[in-house]
Parts: structure tokens; sequence; C-alpha cells
């Protein structure tokens, strides 16, 4: 933890940084504070702050500029969005975001999108909400006449959900029961994605051809009884913005980070990852992620996120993601307004 003129000197580094773009020299931090510390003795501690991994310097003679290490100090130790107050954003996001009642959900979720890219000069995503959150209760399989399994799926906090499968051979009550106490007892508590993804593995596995249990859960399997969810809608703006940015100057770079961006099934992938509804669900503050674990070009990225959540258990996101330099008061408090008028949004056309 850092205290006192350490604290100090690399928050008004990494404001300046944020502000500016440009490496910060000892003498920018010493004309702005108020007690008349030298230069020399911030370049010092500027220096010790880049022993501790908080600053690099990008060439011998420039100035220092923070490191993802810095950034995280700063979101989880200085900065204080709930104070943040920016008329402008707040006025921008009521004309766009509310007031009309008539118009559709893509409507909003859209405009939505618009108003993080402009507010934070970065990318804004928002998908629509997916029952890829929803957690499996409870699963009950009943035999039926005519080769047919009703299935009953309850996910936790929502309604629940049945299909009715036509089986090319009857499977006998008895072991529906089995096959049901099987997914219970391994797959409650799960997300219903994951719990999908799991047993396509277990069938893939060889014992499965030995296992009477689980050759009668391939037939269900193959009929389709817990179908994946729809492609979910996600909506991108002002991936321009990027385009603008010197930490994204090479061209090569670029154009493969703006393929990414297109290939939208990576960036919803992206938000289930990051942005899960335990994390940010009761509060619907919104969660900040700096230096993204994953494939290149978005490793090394910041994603700020909440969840939107409806009545019945869906639950949807919208984020920002761009480079770790961003003004992290302002994307902060935007993306939490965001995401409380897209919540009631939806919960009032669901």
């Amino acid at each position: 933890m850092l205290e006192g003129r350490n604290r100090e000197v690399l928050a008004a580094t990494i404001r300046s940084f944020i502000l500016t773009g440009e490496p910060v020299g000892s003498r920018t931090i010493s004309r702005k504070r108020r007690d008349n510390l030298s230069a020399a003795t911030i370049r010092n501690i500027m220096a010790d702050l880049e022993a501790a991994g908080y600053l690099e310097q990008p060439h011998t003679s420039a100035g220092r500029v923070p490191t993802e290490k810095a950034y995280r100090f700063y979101v989880a130790h200085v900065a204080r969005p709930e104070r943040y107050q920016n008329s402008n954003d707040a006025e921008l996001i009521r004309r766009q975001l509310r007031g009309d009642e008539s118009r559709p959900p893509q409507t909003i979720l859209e405009r939505a999108s618009h108003v993080l890219a402009t507010i934070s000069r970065n990318v804004g995503v928002v998908v629509a909400p997916t029952a890829a959150d929803l957690v499996l209760h409870h699963i009950q399989l009943v035999a039926l006449s005519d080769n047919r399994v009703l299935v009953l799926v309850e996910p936790r906090g929502a309604p629940a959900r049945s299909r009715m499968v036509r089986m090319d051979e009857e499977i006998p009550q008895d072991e529906l029961g089995r096959i049901a106490n099987y997914l219970n007892q391994n797959f409650t508590g799960w997300r219903l994605e994951a719990a999908r993804a799991e047993i396509a593995r277990r069938l893939e596995e060889e014992r499965a051809l030995y296992d009477a249990l689980l050759r009668g859960l391939a037939l269900l399997w193959r009929k389709g009884f817990l179908p994946p969810e729809g492609a979910a809608e996600i909506y991108l703006d002002g991936a321009s913005n990027l385009m603008d940015r010197p930490e994204l100057a090479d061209p090569g770079m670029l154009r493969e980070l703006l393929r990414t961006l297109e290939e939208k099934q990576r960036l919803v992938e992206l938000l289930l990852r990051y942005i899960q509804t335990e994390d940010v669900q009761q509060t619907l503050q919104a969660r900040v992620v700096i230096g993204l674990d994953a494939d290149p070009p978005v490793s090394g990225f910041a994603l700020i996120g909440a969840v939107c959540t409806t009545e019945q258990g869906l639950a949807g996101r919208v984020a920002v993601l761009g480079p770790p330099r961003m003004a992290y008061e302002r994307v902060i408090s935007a993306v939490a307004q965001v995401a409380r008028i897209v919540g009631d949004a939806m919960n009032e056309k669901s």
C-alpha cells in the first residue's frame, strides 16, 4: 500500500498521463504541487515508484508513464467514481436513453453503446440480455406417450423453461429419473451455458460408450434436450475512436484490432468471462479489469463493465473497452448510470 508523497506523486502522474498521453516529468508534477516539493525530490520518488513496478520510462531522457499495476492501484485506492459528477454526461445519457417509452429495446441498446463511446472516447459495447448466465436449480425429465420426453429446467430465481423432445426409442421413466438425478447432482449451481459445455465434454469421453446412464443422456443430447441459447445481440460503437490513440499507432496492430472487434462472438465471450453477474449485480457498480488476459490484440486492454439484469433473471452487459489510459472516474460513473437505465428499460419491455 502506497502512502504519503509516493501515493500523491503516483496519482498526479497517472492523472497527467491520462489527460495528455505524454510521458510525465518531475517538473510537471512539481509545478502542480502547493508544498514547493522540488523536482529533484519528485524525481527520486518517481524512481522508487519505477523500481516498485508502478511507473516505467519509455526512453532514458523521457518522463515516466503508468504501468497496469499503477492503474489498478489508482482504481482500487484513489479513484472516487461515486463522487464524480459531470452535468454534460448526465444530460447526454438522459437525452439519449430516457423519455421515450415507445422506443424498442434494440434502439435503447444501440444508443447505449453510442453514449458510452462518446463519453469514454473508446469502444462502447452492449450485449442484450442472454440466458447464458441462468444458473441451474433443478431439472426434471418426464416420459410421455409416443416416445416423447418433457424436459423441465428450473433456473435459480427465474421462471421454469420446458421443452418437448421426441425420441427414436422409448426411454423408461426410471432411466429418465436416473439421468435427471445425475444432472442435478453434478450441475446444480452451474451456469446453463457452462453445464452444456461440460455435458458435451463428458459425452465425448470413451467411457460414455460403456455407461448405460451416459448412453441414455447421449440419446437425449442428440435430440437437443438442452439446446444452446441463440446468439446474443451485440451493439458496438466507437471503433473509430481507437484510430486517434497514440498507443495504437502501429497500422498493422490497429487493423488486426478492428478486425477482432468485428468478430462479435469473441466480444460476447469476453464480456461473459470478465463481467460476471455475481461481481456487480447487487450494486450495479461497474467492474474494472485492467490488462485483459486474452489473445492479442486485446490483451493489455482495459474493460469497464456492468450487468443489467431483468426480472426474469436474464443478464445483459454494458461496457467500455480500450487502452488502459482512460478517465476512470468518468467512465466508471457513466457505465454504472447506463447499466441502471438499460436494466430499467429491459424490465419495462419484458
